[in-house]
């Protein structure tokens, strides 16, 4: 293989080889101006009167500037919700070191006029991401009371804008176990509480729809920020791999783990991405000055999937496509053996960090054991082929959006699941959480590309159905420019949940 070559594959496996994607404000003006997709205006900041837990991080940034709210207020009345609710229980494991000092230096500086960016912005963080001086424990027994020595380099990009980490949200075991965890019990879908919200950022899904918070922090390696995102009614970006540092971020599989944020609107998303990102400002991109092509998918993606789920895309399709897009049919896609590879990687990724504890299998998730044995299970040559696969599959869509700007599949198969019995209604027939949840979303994690997960109505069963977005490499400012087009258009991520209280 000559150097050329050489180069061309590297960049195939590290899709970041191919392009310099560091997210900006700059970036994310410049897609959403050439793709001719207008940015919603910000509530005004009266709004928010009386509803801090309405308020997206765009709503507190403008209650702030007028004045008519401080952090410490905001605070207080977030912390007052988090008390009151069933949600706060289960989804909020325990508040950040330093509030207290956080929360005095965001209402000078609003008060002195030196307010930084996201200045009073509260965030959540999944438990397995660092916040300095605070617990953070994976959701797992073997974990103790470890306290995080300093703040994982995302966290400290959004503190050094102003924003506040909040709180510790829960997570499944390592991120990969079942909805019961051993530790902290099961998060139920603010919804309906017999329903799941999803893995693995199971706190940061439930604490968002519950109205606790206006942004949280997930890591997506199978779809663990999307699939939340889609149960709760809520948006999550995973981004194109490694635009987000994973400094700090406790591993499961350390070639497919994304981290990502999540909030009740794609604007959220588009405004504190541009803060999180490792890299750095780069010249906006040339776009093309004409109606987007978007992939709509022939197979896999709407097969297991529910006649709601299905419809609420077909509706958001027809929407965009009267607005101007333009639909372009996929040829049918060999993502059953690019599903599997991936599962294949993260199985024996997270066999090589976990199974010195199998001897202490009395202390792990039922779900993460199984999963963990399964890995150990598999050889070296699976994982190298599994590895080896990635780049004809990187290639083959590499070749899809030379025909299209961006793809749009329906997001999970169905509504969210029970937490009786593990299983979601598709169709009328009861399928386990395996075959389902990951089934949209794990490809585009096996790939490093951009996916947006966002609301698409409601189901027959009352409760959120999803729209994922995806990208080329470096596309996440158009998969959100796209998102915040239709939630100008829409209102579904304005649904909110009856809420059970404490």
């Amino acid at each position: 293989m000559d150097g050329s070559s050489t180069t061309q594959a590297m960049a195939l496996i590290d899709p970041l080889a191919m392009i310099d994607p560091g997210q900006s404000l700059d970036l994310l003006e410049a897609g959403l101006a050439a793709a001719s997709l207008p940015q919603p205006s910000a509530p005004a900041a009266s709004a928010l009167a009386g509803s801090v837990g309405e308020a997206g991080a765009t709503d507190l940034l403008a209650a702030y500037a007028d004045g008519g709210l401080t952090p410490s207020a905001a605070f207080h009345a977030l912390k007052t919700a988090i008390d009151g609710s069933r949600a706060g229980t289960e989804a909020v494991l325990r508040l950040t070191a330093g509030l207290e000092e956080s929360l005095a230096e965001s209402d000078r500086r609003w008060a002195d006029g030196t307010a930084r960016p996201l200045e009073g912005v509260f965030f959540g963080v999944k438990d397995i991401i660092d916040v300095a001086d605070t617990p953070t424990t994976c959701g797992s027994l073997l974990t103790g009371n470890r306290i995080a020595p300093a703040d994982a380099e995302v966290v400290a990009r959004l503190r050094a804008a102003g924003a506040i980490p909040l709180a510790m949200l829960a997570t499944t075991e390592f991120a990969c176990g079942g909805p019961h965890n051993p530790r902290f019990g099961a998060v139920s879908n603010p919804w309906d509480d017999t329903r799941w919200t999803g893995g693995s950022s199971t706190g940061s899904g439930a604490a968002l729809a519950a109205r606790l918070l206006p942004l949280a922090l997930g890591t997506d390696t199978g779809g663990s920020i999307r699939v939340p995102s889609c149960w709760c009614g809520t948006s999550g970006l995973k981004p194109t791999r490694d635009l987000v540092s994973r400094k700090g971020v406790a591993p499961l599989s350390w070639t497919l783990d994304h981290v990502g944020p999540m909030a009740r609107s794609v604007g959220d998303l588009a405004h504190v991405l541009p803060f999180m990102t490792a890299r750095g400002r780069p010249a906006p991109p040339e776009m093309p000055r004409r109606p987007l092509r978007l992939g709509i998918p022939s197979n896999w993606f709407i097969e297991k999937v529910d006649a709601c789920v299905l419809e609420n895309w077909q509706a958001a399709l027809s929407l965009l496509e009267a607005e101007g897009c333009e639909l372009i049919a996929l040829p049918p896609l060999d993502i059953a053996s690019m599903h599997s590879a991936g599962w294949t990687i993260l199985l024996s990724e997270l066999a090589s960090l976990q199974a010195r504890h199998v001897d202490q299998a009395e202390h792990f998730d039922a779900g993460l054991l199984i999963r963990l044995k399964q890995g150990m299970g598999l050889s070296a040559a699976d994982y190298g082929t599994a590895l080896q696969q990635r780049l004809a599959a990187q290639q083959q869509f590499l070749a899809v959006f030379e025909t299209v700007d961006l793809i749009v599949t329906p997001g999970v198969g169905g509504e969210a699941g029970s937490l009786e019995t593990l299983t979601v209604d598709v169709n009328g027939a009861a399928l386990p959480f395996q075959e389902i949840i990951s089934r949209n979303t794990m490809i585009f994690d096996y790939l490093g590309f951009p996916a947006l997960m966002l609301p698409s109505g409601l189901g027959t069963q009352g409760l959120p159905t999803g729209l994922q977005i995806a990208g080329p490499p470096g596309a996440d400012h158009l998969c959100l420019s796209l998102g915040m087009f239709y939630q100008s258009l829409t209102s579904h991520h304005r649904n909110r949940p009856t809420l059970s209280r404490r």
